[in-house]
């Protein structure tokens, strides 16, 4: 049996998912944006116009600093910040025509990322780990903090060329 068989859960999905981050941000220089930037885009997109409060609880980090981070976002156009009808000292943020053109570059990098990490690995394989991945994170979710917007599907669909949860927490965190 390989040392590697004997590593805990938690210590092997970390490690994928450094590996992933590192090498997706290898690729996506190109794109223009930081991790940071890139892991705000990828929740935007997952979860729609969000308020500030919202995304800095889905990145967790604290607001100052989502704060500080869409910012420059929106002095460099990648996104918007908009009034929240429902509560007047809320701020929505919203990605530009910029950010979604970076988006679909962007997950096409990941493609190439997730191909390269599971070379080798038989279709069925690919299935079973996705749908294996999006079980432990159904089972470990917390709906009370109404996290169900923005979770991946309860029933994941076939991977597109690897597509798991297009993040690069799954790809760069």
């Amino acid at each position: 049996m390989n040392t590697r068989d004997k590593w805990p859960l938690g210590l092997l999905l970390h490690d994928a998912a450094r590996a992933l981050r590192r090498r997706f941000d290898l690729r996506a220089t190109e794109l223009g944006l930081s991790t940071a930037q890139w892991r705000l885009l990828v929740h935007l997109f997952r979860c729609g116009r969000i308020t500030q409060a919202r995304l800095a609880e889905r990145l967790e980090i604290e607001p100052i600093s989502v704060s500080r981070l869409i910012d420059r976002m929106t002095e460099l156009g990648w996104v918007l910040r908009e009034p929240d009808p429902n509560d007047r000292r809320s701020r929505i943020v919203v990605p530009t025509a910029k950010a979604e053109e970076a988006h679909a570059q962007g997950l096409i990098l990941a493609d190439g990322v997730y191909e390269e990490a599971m070379r080798g690995m038989p279709d069925d394989q690919r299935h079973a780990l996705i749908a294996s991945l999006s079980h432990i994170i159904g089972n470990l979710s917390d709906s009370a903090e109404g996290d169900t917007a923005c979770a991946p599907p309860a029933k994941p669909a076939a991977p597109r060329t690897g597509h798991a949860p297009s993040t690069p927490e799954t790809k760069a965190s």
